[in-house]
């Protein structure tokens, strides 16, 4: 009796879920989306998806978990990271959506989008340049040209791309030198 479903390695198997998950939580947020809705977004039972993960908030911790790892292959030791932002952003704004925008509202998981945001402006800190020596300056310009670089990200995702991937990057390189300047200025 064919079932129209397919066996898949386990490992295949719960990047599907993830994928579909990531949808699902960007789509319709934490609170309103059930095990059941990502089970019929992956082609799944709710079953299949409990074999996986232990429920909804281990589910949702894993999607997070492998979005942030994917952006950070993405970005890591490039020479640009903010074209690599922007390019990973576009690639998957769902999952771009989900890492800076939705983690943020949910109560449960606030420590997590507190770490991921701290960790996220101790890489931009630590790539400022020595224009800003005052180390409560560093810290402050790296909170801001984060919050600047995922802000316009977001925005541009939300109008549809008007622009292109360039486009966003050369407006974040030049607003976040115009920052460095003022900041750093005695």
């Amino acid at each position: 009796m064919d079932t129209g479903r397919k066996l898949l390695p386990r490992a295949e198997r719960r990047a599907q879920i993830l994928a579909a998950a990531r949808t699902a939580f960007a789509r319709d947020g934490y609170a309103a989306t059930t095990i059941e809705l990502v089970a019929r977004e992956a082609g799944v039972t709710a079953t299949i998806i409990y074999r996986h993960f232990a429920g909804k908030p281990d589910l949702y911790r894993a999607v997070l978990d492998d979005v942030r790892d994917r952006l950070r292959a993405a970005t890591a030791d490039r020479p640009d990271p903010v074209r690599a932002a922007v390019s990973a952003a576009a690639s998957d704004p769902d999952g771009f959506r989900l890492l800076f925008r939705h983690v943020a509202r949910e109560p449960e998981f606030s420590e997590w989008a507190a770490d991921f945001r701290s960790r996220s402006s101790m890489v931009a800190e630590s790539a400022l340049p020595a224009e800003i020596p005052d180390p409560a300056g560093r810290s402050w310009a790296a909170a801001l040209l984060t919050t600047l670089t995922v802000e316009t990200i977001l925005t541009w995702l939300d109008a549809g791309r008007p622009a292109s991937e360039e486009t966003v990057a050369t407006a974040i390189d030049a607003a976040s030198a115009a920052l460095i300047t003022t900041i750093g200025a005695p």
